[in-house]
């Protein structure tokens, strides 16, 4: 019985594939047909042909993505109806159903059905596969009445094998062993911000990835326009995840660590935990706030300024009532400026005007061309920008944290010392704390005013020098006798209009103001306060999925509970559910981190772990910290062969990572890596916030005392290097192991 319903799974499945495959093809066929047609016809033509280019691409790369693994389950229904379920929905040629996306209401029960509650559910099936091969099936029987059938199937279990599985560096979706309390998250409400807490290997990353999934099946016609925004802490942990959407059919949506939610800024992680302390307070809002006052400038005495030989005065009168007319607008410092420099102009204009026609009694020339010459006189162009001065938010932010005086005058509330730590040098790097204070300065600038600087002018070139290429065309399509059936300005028009059909991601991607439909965050208790201004204020409705661990916070500004970080930002908002198996760590390890915790006064959710592991963690102690790295290389061998060519990452901080980083180089060469790894590169060496979110077969930890006592004052470096392993847990220590590690 085994081996006939093992043929005829596999049977199924090459259909499902040569079913893939025809699709595949026929796509190809049609965005080839639709590329050979050119750009021709009217301009109404072009855009047709070119949004069935980009459906046909899009489709392309979704039945691309999903081939690894393409059904995962079958449900044998009390109706009698077989249902498989895979990671897209596929029909035969005439509509009839071969297989149900996972995200459809009626594939739900895959993952809902008990015993207790079969939801009309006699069997579900979970198929094994490697690639297109199904390796393995095995049941769950939930009918009573299929139990008196002694050939029903058993085998290691989906969840177990997956569990078991080694780590490639990359993580792998986990569409086919979605548990009953994962599903339920998954599937809730759009509406509002949904909190997702859980202790380490719990699932939470790949619970945030299929709802991310799940809600842009669901709710296709909302966030398909806006788009989904997806946070992680890290690139390599963006790079970890980087393949989990795509594979769950979905393309589309824009992936950012918090050092790149800013276009065009690519941050470093804040050096000073102090440093980002500060800069993740709420009131840092109120500091650029101040910054771009400070740039609106009343003179403390007249201004005589020469236009023409003539010679005007400004007053600090008029400044100050031009500057309260164009505050009045509303509108951001930059558009406002607009609105003021009008405002003097006139005023200036009108004082020139009556000087010429002093001069000139009963002459009735016309005048107006005095506006231009008062407008382009250098005296009145520097005299309005020291009042009111075009800024951008990266000379905003720069000068306010490199410039003494301006930092004072706009940080009336921090304390000499506070100030201290925020001077740096002109010119270095953006870190991840500068981002939301570039973002808040953006805000307040609003675009620079084309007209004060090079933006209209290059406008002008660039659009000038686009017709000449244009005409050129032309003439050369004339010459070879081809006739054009639209102007130069159409050409240039169409091409500009060919860049705006870029997909909501990819236009989202490069747009600081785009209100995304929904928003994940994942670890999301390190963000500061400011880092939540900055992500409410690209989800306007407040839907959000956040993702996280109270007591693996390791920044300074992150969150000491989901009240206080949440509150300032969503009110009441916002409902909390808890993840409460852990799925990754075997139970010896699982409890040993959570006594160390305790032991250390952190509070830490207890999740019950799945499984107990074959090795309890394993402590070296030395004489000395020289010998740290030492024994590290002395007992990696074991470590490497124990868990049986998975991945293996050696965790340290401080001065201890670049010396375990050196010497595990000089014996593995390339093998060594950092961030997630690959499969090329075995071995990591990394910090424990460069871990955050990822997870290794084995795990050996340097001086766990130094991370607990580390400068951060947190527990949770150490409760994050202790639960990344899969398998195996190996600690070296020559200040002592910290308290109840060892039971």
């Amino acid at each position: 019985m085994h081996d006939a319903d093992l043929a005829h799974e596999r049977d199924y499945v090459a259909g499902l594939y040569a079913r893939l495959d025809e699709l595949r093809a026929e796509k190809r066929t049609q965005l080839a047909q639709v590329r050979r047609a050119g750009a021709v016809g009217t301009m109404q033509n072009v855009s047709e042909r070119d949004a069935f280019a980009a459906l046909y691409e899009d489709r392309l790369a979704q039945l691309d993505a999903v081939d690894d693994r393409l059904v995962f389950g079958r449900l044998d229904l009390d109706s009698g109806e077989a249902r498989y379920i895979g990671r897209i929905g596929l029909t035969t040629e005439d509509l009839q159903r071969l297989m149900v996306d996972w995200r459809a209401p009626e594939a739900g029960h895959f993952y809902q059905a008990t015993a207790f509650d079969r939801q009309g559910v006699r069997r579900r099936r979970h198929l094994i596969l490697q690639g297109r091969e199904v390796k393995a099936i095995e049941d769950d029987v939930l009918d009573a009445g299929l139990l008196a059938d002694s050939d029903s199937l058993q085998g290691e279990g989906a969840l177990l094998a997956a569990l078991n599985s080694k780590r490639t560096g990359r993580m792998s979706d986990i569409v086919g062993t979605i548990q009953s309390e994962q599903d339920r998250i998954i599937r809730s409400s759009i509406s509002g911000a949904l909190v997702v807490q859980g202790g380490p290997g719990t699932g939470k990353t790949a619970v945030a990835l299929h709802r991310a999934a799940y809600l842009l099946y669901t709710h296709r016609d909302r966030l398909k326009s806006a788009g989904v925004l997806l946070v992680g802490p890290t690139s390599s942990f963006m790079k970890y995840i980087e393949r989990v959407l795509p594979s769950l059919g979905e393309t589309g949506v824009v992936m950012a660590s918090l050092g790149r939610l800013l276009p065009g800024i690519t941050a470093v992680a804040e050096p000073d935990p102090a440093v980002a302390a500060i800069k993740g307070r709420l009131d840092m809002a109120k500091v650029v706030a101040n910054a771009v006052a400070n740039r609106q400038r009343i003179p403390a005495a007249n201004r005589i300024l020469e236009v023409d030989g003539r010679k005007l005065v400004l007053t600090p009168r008029q400044v100050r009532r031009a500057k309260e007319r164009a505050r009045a607008t509303g509108k951001p410092h930059n558009e406002a400026r607009v609105s003021f420099v009008k405002i003097l102009l006139r005023e200036l204009t009108e004082q020139m005007t009556e000087l010429v026609e002093a001069g000139n009694i009963g002459n009735n020339a016309d005048r107006s061309y005095l506006a231009e010459d008062v407008r382009s006189a250098r005296d009145v162009r520097i005299a309005l920008n020291l009042c009111w001065m075009p800024m951008t938010p990266e000379k905003l932010v720069g000068e306010l944290l490199s410039k003494p005086a301006i930092l004072e005058a706009c940080t009336p509330n921090l304390s000499p010392e506070e100030r201290a730590l925020l001077l740096r040098p002109a010119g270095s790097p953006w870190t991840e704390s500068d981002v939301p204070l570039l973002d808040e300065a953006a805000e307040l600038l609003g675009e620079l005013d084309a007209a004060a600087g090079r933006g209209l002018a290059q406008q002008e070139q660039d659009r000038a020098r686009d017709l000449a290429n244009a005409k050129q065309t032309l003439v050369n399509m004339e010459t070879a006798g081809v006739d054009a059936l639209f102007t130069a300005e159409e050409l240039v028009d169409q091409n500009q209009e060919r860049e705006s059909r870029l997909t909501a991601a990819e236009r989202a991607s490069t747009d600081r103001t785009w209100a995304f439909g929904h928003i994940v965050v994942d670890e999301a208790q390190e963000l500061s306060p400011m880092q939540w201004r900055l992500l409410v204020r690209r989800c306007p409705l407040k839907s959000f999925t956040i993702v996280g661990d109270i007591a693996q916070t390791s920044s300074v500004a992150g969150a000491n509970s989901w009240h206080s970080a949440l509150a300032p930002m969503f009110g009441e908002r916002w409902q909390l559910e808890e993840l409460t198996v852990n799925y990754r760590t075997p139970s010896q390890i699982a409890e040993a981190a959570a006594r160390m915790a305790n032991a250390a006064g952190l509070v830490v959710s207890a999740p019950k772990a799945v499984r107990k592991g074959r090795w309890s963690p394993i402590i070296d102690r030395v004489e000395d910290k020289d010998q740290i790295v030492k024994k590290l290389v002395e007992v990696l061998p074991e470590e490497l062969d124990a868990i049986e060519g998975g991945l293996l990452a050696v965790i340290a901080d401080g001065e201890l990572l670049p010396e375990a980083n050196a010497a595990l180089r000089a014996v593995y060469g390339h093998r060594v890596g950092t961030g997630a790894g690959s499969y090329a590169q075995d071995i990591v060496a990394i910090s424990p916030r460069e871990a955050k979110g990822l997870e290794f077969d084995g795990v050996v930890v340097l001086e766990p005392t130094a991370m607990l006592n580390h400068e951060h004052g947190r527990v949770g470096d150490l409760y994050v290097a202790m639960t990344r392993p899969t398998q195996r847990l190996r600690l070296i220590a020559a200040s002592g192991v910290p308290t109840g590690i060892e039971e």
